[in-house]
Parts: structure tokens; sequence; C-alpha cells
């Protein structure tokens, strides 16, 4: 049985505790994988010079700073992120690269984006869909918040669907991630990936559940064997 959600204060604080490595992480446990499926999100997302784009769950900045890159220096950027300490670190980032003039940080909810209706002309989510304590409402202030036409793509951790992948998605966890988190003192804050997973829908859940919020189309992309996956959804 799948352990109940925690609450969204819980995983705020989490977020903003593992600000400081939270990067290094990322490129250690995915093997550096991790960078070459951002950047597939971004170019799913249609972004081009120009446009004002949106991330959402934006984090340290990966996404957003990929997104900057795209838009160019006539675009705009905004990262949306609930967790202060990572906000601050993707100010950091955006300034190292030169990209202060085309992003804007804000803490923001999710769940209650504080952003017009038809805002942006694409959006992005990595790792956050997984984490709201209700998805479909995360899902509907993504489609309140784009133009029409405009897509999000959203990428996550999954549940694979194949017993055979799912053993080693588990064995990837207790073998690689935990011990990982446990050297830098960060066991409990990793612990929840697990659950977190298992509570998911899977893509074919996430297809329904995006058209049922107004998406005119979605399609739902796994990859690395269904332990991770894109959902595209256009309004």
């Amino acid at each position: 049985m799948a352990q109940a959600a925690p609450d969204a204060n819980y995983i705020r604080d989490l977020f903003d505790r593992i600000a400081p490595v939270y990067d290094d992480l990322n490129q250690s446990l995915s093997f550096g994988l991790h960078k070459v499926w951002k950047q597939m999100a971004v170019d799913w997302s249609g972004a081009e010079s120009r446009m004002n784009v949106l991330d959402v769950c934006c984090g340290s900045g990966d996404l957003a700073l990929l997104l900057a890159r795209k838009v160019g220096a006539d675009g705009r950027v905004t990262g949306a992120d609930f967790a202060v300490e990572q906000l601050a670190i993707a100010a950091q980032r955006a300034a190292t690269r030169g990209y202060t003039t085309r992003t804007t940080w804000v803490e923001a909810d999710a769940l209650s984006l504080p952003f017009e209706t038809n805002q942006f002309d694409a959006l992005t989510m990595g790792y956050g869909l997984r984490n709201l304590i209700n998805i479909p409402k995360g899902l509907s202030e993504l489609h309140r918040v784009l133009k029409p036409n405009g897509k999000a793509v959203i990428l996550d951790f999954h549940r694979p669907s194949s017993a055979f992948v799912k053993q080693f998605q588990q064995w990837y966890l207790d073998t690689i991630v935990v011990p990982t988190a446990q050297r830098c003192g960060l066991t409990e804050e990793y612990a929840y990936i697990g659950p977190s997973v298992d509570r998911f829908p899977m893509g074919s859940e996430q297809v329904a559940l995006a058209q049922e919020v107004g998406f005119r189309e979605a399609v739902h992309y796994p990859l690395v064997g269904g332990m991770m996956g894109v959902l595209v959804a256009q309004k």
C-alpha cells in the first residue's frame, strides 16, 4: 500500500534543506543523464526566441536556464518555486550566465500560480508534479496560465509497468540513491522518492488528467524503460 502523501510544508522545507547539494546530487544520481532529459523537455516545449515562458517548480533553475538560452536576450523566463533557498541558487546561477535581465524568480505555490490567465507561450515542470498534493489542480493551473496552443512539458520519475524494470528501479533506489543520500547526511530527505513514485499516476493516467482539465492534446513519452517520462500537453 502506498504511503500517505506528505503535506506541502514538509515538501517545501525538504527542498530548502537539500538546496546546497541538490545540483551535485542530481548529477551523481543520474550519471549526468538528467541534463539530456531536461534538454529534451525544453526542446519539446517549443520555446523560441522572444517568447515569454515559465518553469514551474524550477528548483535551482536547470530547466529555466535552458529556456533562457532558447528565448534569447529579447525573451523572458519566469522560474516559480515555493522553496526560497532553491530560488536563491537559481538567481545566482542566472547571474553567472549573464541571464539576469531575461530571468525572473518568483516564490509561488504551483496550486495557485500568481500569474494572469493566458500569460505564457510555453512552460516546463521538472520533478514537480509528483510532489504536488493535488495533481489535477496543478495541471489545471498550468493550463490556465498557458496561451492557447501553448505546450506544457512535464518531466518526472515514474513507476515502470515492466516488473523487471520496476525491480531494477527499486535496486537503484536502495543501492545508489539511499547510500549516496546517507553519505551527504540526507537520508530522510531522499527517503521520500520511492513512496512519491508509487503514488504518482502512470503515463496513461496523466494523459487522461491533462485532458480532463482542458488540454486538447496530451501525449506521454516513457524514458529509461519507463522509470522516467515526459508528458507533453497542448492547450
